[in-house]
């Protein structure tokens, strides 16, 4: 990491993740990679085939057990404008506020993964505010404060992504408390 290294901006944006030009756009994969619902299926429709066959190959060489949750790797994004997609598998609500730490990682360590390719700017869905359970309000703030401490060698743009009303609203309410 770089020396006294500054915090990229981090900015709200209400849109179709898979539509935005930037460096790497984050997935809220399932730990097989084999894409599922959600922005996961979102992704994998709009990045087309190349994307199945590079998450196959993750899957029978590096991660035969599946992608452990708060973890992330990378893949090319295919037709999607992003140059990457960072795979990350959230945690699964389960009433009790522990894996928020698990959440946390989600971020950090996509934020890593970004760094290693080279990557300037990255899109966040909310990690496991849909089919997971989480609830938006608690998985925002998660992602801004997470995403406000990062302090990545490269990245310089952060963008968490609003999928509706609810989700703009969540985020906005994480910024102005932080």
């Amino acid at each position: 990491m770089r020396e006294n290294a500054l915090m990229a901006t981090v900015e709200i944006l209400r849109t179709d993740i898979t539509t935005l030009a930037v460096d790497a756009v984050v997935n809220a994969a399932n730990s097989s990679l084999a894409g599922g619902g959600g922005v996961d299926r979102a992704i994998h429709r709009a990045a087309g085939p190349t994307l199945d066959v590079e998450c196959r190959t993750l899957r029978q060489t590096r991660y035969r057990a599946g992608l452990a949750t708060g973890a992330a790797v990378a893949t090319s994004a295919g037709r999607m404008p992003a140059k990457w997609v960072i795979h990350t598998v959230g945690p699964i609500w389960d009433g009790s506020g522990h894996q928020d730490g698990l959440l946390a990682n989600c971020y950090r360590h996509s934020i890593a993964v970004a760094d290693e390719v080279g990557a300037y700017s990255i899109a966040f869905p909310c990690i496991s505010a849909g089919v997971y359970g989480y609830p938006i309000d608690r998985a925002s703030r998660v992602a801004v404060t997470t995403c406000r401490q990062a302090r990545p060698d490269i990245v310089n743009r952060i963008i968490l992504v609003a999928y509706d009303d609810r989700a703009e609203k969540a985020l906005q309410a994480a910024m102005a408390e932080s």
